[in-house]
């Protein structure tokens, strides 16, 4: 089932680049007058097919291929310096020039979008997240799942003991040694917190007292995930159950997934965005789900960029510079963007951008359940 949820990510993901991205027409070249256009076999009257906007000549040379390329770099290119100023700066009049049709001159919400994307995935695999916060994450999963294979291989060595033990025929002298092996086992298990050599008594007065509170926030996570592993805490919902086991016995696993899934269900934040922009203006008819659509992508898009930014700047002496900048700005940009694409005023601009920030966790979070959920169902 997982296999198959992560297949339909990246098949959306594949679908709206290609959608984004493809061009309708073909390369360059010269029109004979009874030339007719080669995809839908309307008559040319110029360069371009006046029906489906393909050119006239088709190039199907190797030649044709760097042609093709280096103009896809460049058509690109010329939209994103019209772009990337009105985004980063004034990006309200870039949300309403686009939704009120001008569109030629800038990069699609959607294109610009997947661009983000793939750019914030590329650099991060190269650099890494930074701070010492992923690589940290890695490693107390890494150590969680080899205690948690280490707890089970020795619980179960403690189940076949038992149940040697409780045969009948053994001399004394075997039972005394099974038993002190059983015994070192059951120390050594204890010592891990296997939670089968706990009693019931003892997991239900620590599943009242809850994990210990720690200020480093890996070192919470991991004591926090062993305490639910320990504890036994079932949710009463099977197939649900049967993912956390399978999480907490190896959280390395579910950690790559999750980093691996990331940039194949980001568009998932457009349509988890869109019902709190919806709460920004309830029932209003100046403005239609489409608007909201393009202000969440273009908005998206930015901080994904802005990402990348503060994480390349972080390689170098402006890092902490560049993070106490974007933690001032990203609320700035959300007001210029209510306020320019929406026309509110100043006051009304404030409270919105007040209120999209709060939406703007609570959309992230149900992502980041989204991709535990998927991380965990297989």
């Amino acid at each position: 089932m997982s296999g198959d949820i992560e297949g339909i990510g990246a098949a959306v993901t594949a679908g709206l680049a290609g959608r984004a991205v493809e061009p309708r027409h073909g390369g360059t070249g010269g029109v004979h007058a009874d030339a007719r256009c080669l995809n839908c076999g309307t008559s040319l009257k110029g360069s371009h097919c006046h029906h489906c906007g393909q050119r006239a000549d088709v190039h199907r040379s190797f030649g044709a291929i760097g042609h093709d390329l280096v103009h896809a770099i460049f058509h690109f290119e010329g939209k994103i310096w019209n772009t990337l100023p009105l985004l980063s700066w004034r990006p309200g009049d870039l949300t309403r020039r686009y939704i009120h049709g001008e569109r030629a001159r800038f990069i699609s919400p959607l294109a610009l979008f997947l661009f983000a994307v793939f750019l914030t995935y590329a650099v991060l695999a190269i650099v890494g997240s930074g701070g010492g916060f992923s690589d940290g994450l890695n490693k107390a999963a890494a150590e969680q799942t080899r205690a948690t294979a280490i707890k089970d291989s020795m619980q179960e060595e403690v189940d076949r003991i038992d149940a040697e033990l409780a045969t009948s025929g053994l001399s004394a002298d075997d039972r005394r040694k099974l038993q002190i092996e059983r015994d070192v086992l059951q120390k050594s298990a204890d010592y891990l917190g296997v939670a089968r050599s706990r009693s019931k008594d003892e997991r239900a007065a620590d599943r009242v007292a809850g994990p210990p509170v720690l200020e480093n926030p890996i070192d919470q996570l991991t004591t926090s995930a062993d305490f639910i592993s320990q504890n036994k805490i079932d949710t009463g919902v099977p197939f649900i159950d049967h993912g956390l086991k399978k999480a907490f016995a190896n959280p390395a696993l579910v950690l790559y997934k999750l980093q691996a899934n990331a940039y194949k269900f980001a568009w998932a934040l457009i349509p988890l965005s869109l019902p709190f922009m919806w709460l920004l203006f309830p029932f209003s008819r100046r403005f239609h789900t489409y608007d909201h659509f393009v202000f969440v992508t273009y908005s998206i898009s930015f901080m994904l960029l802005l990402l990348v930014v503060v994480r390349l700047l972080n390689l170098t002496i402006f890092g902490d510079l560049a993070i106490f900048f974007a933690m001032l700005y990203v609320p700035f940009h959300m007001y210029r963007q209510l306020r320019g694409a929406y026309r509110s005023s100043r006051f009304g601009s404030l409270v919105r951008a007040t209120l999209l920030l709060f939406f703007s966790l609570f959309a992230v979070i149900w992502f980041m359940l989204l991709l535990l959920a998927v991380g965990i169902s297989g």
